[in-house]
């Protein structure tokens, strides 16, 4: 019990971003008029989409922005030098927190309609929706001239974004001193799996509500990899997307149990 007191002070100093800079996206209309370029079209590899793994991917033609460059508008030039994340809020309460390095690294658009005139929404079997509005914006990567990205799935495509901010996180964030190292991997994991939409302690997504440190304490470790596993098999209404649904099997295993086992050991704060 001493130990666990010990950890609360340093986890409570830790839990929120420090944000650098938030800007509200204007309407479409509005950044194409202030952009002053020509919109980009660019293929993708549309990881949202139901297709079996292993099997060829659906590949939509968007219309939009490279994603630097709007950071840029809205930032300045020297966007990534303030902030260590890049923060993609959504109206459905999805956050997207992904490291400004990554989009120096890599090639992200933010999109606003498809090319062919189509609807632009998408159907999210995975998650048991349809028809799914991408609007106002959406965040996608070039997976076609990096295919490795192909491997993620969906993880780092935001959409409905409307907001984007600047900050910076600790890396104790989640690790607070005395937090034994075998966790530290969970800890990893959880923060690119599950805080998108969940919190823990606080910190993490708005889509679903609750702690999700004291959720997986609720279950046992079979039923909790069960559910991050396959979580229409369990709910079947559940809107959760099966864990790294593109790795090997084992390696999901893997992935499900460092959750649990990170979630049911790092200190609560009410």
């Amino acid at each position: 019990m001493q130990a666990r007191k010990s950890l609360l002070p340093a986890l409570v100093g830790l839990l929120l971003l420090s944000v650098a800079r938030a800007d509200e996206l204007p309407p479409v209309d509005e950044l194409k008029e202030r952009m002053q370029i020509p919109t980009a079209t660019i293929a993708v590899y549309e990881p949202h989409e139901t297709g079996i793994p292993g099997t060829d991917e659906t590949l939509i033609e968007y219309v939009g922005y490279p994603a630097n460059d709007v950071m840029a508008l809205l930032f300045g030039s020297e966007w990534h030098l303030e902030g260590d994340t890049i923060e993609l809020r959504a109206l459905d309460g999805y956050i997207a927190r992904i490291e400004a390095a990554r989009f120096l690294e890599e090639t992200a658009y933010l999109v606003f309609e498809r090319a062919d005139g189509a609807p632009f929404t998408v159907d999210n079997l995975r998650q048991n929706t349809t028809d799914v509005p991408l609007g106002p914006y959406y965040l996608v990567w070039d997976n076609v001239a990096n295919p490795d990205l192909i491997a993620e799935g969906a993880i780092h495509w935001p959409y409905q974004v409307h907001e984007i901010n600047r900050a910076s996180l600790s890396g104790r964030a989640l690790v607070p001193e005395g937090l034994d190292a075998s966790l530290h991997g969970g800890a990893r994991l959880t923060r690119k799996y599950c805080l998108q939409c969940h919190k823990v302690n606080g910190f993490g997504g708005e889509k679903f509500p609750g702690n999700l440190a004291l959720l997986a304490r609720a279950q046992t470790e079979a039923d909790f990899i069960e559910l991050v596993l396959a979580p229409s098999s369990v709910l079947s209404a559940s809107q959760m997307p099966p864990v790294a649904y593109r790795l090997p099997e084992d390696e999901r295993r893997r992935i499900a149990k460092a959750l649990f086992d990170y979630l049911i050991a790092l200190p609560v704060v009410e």
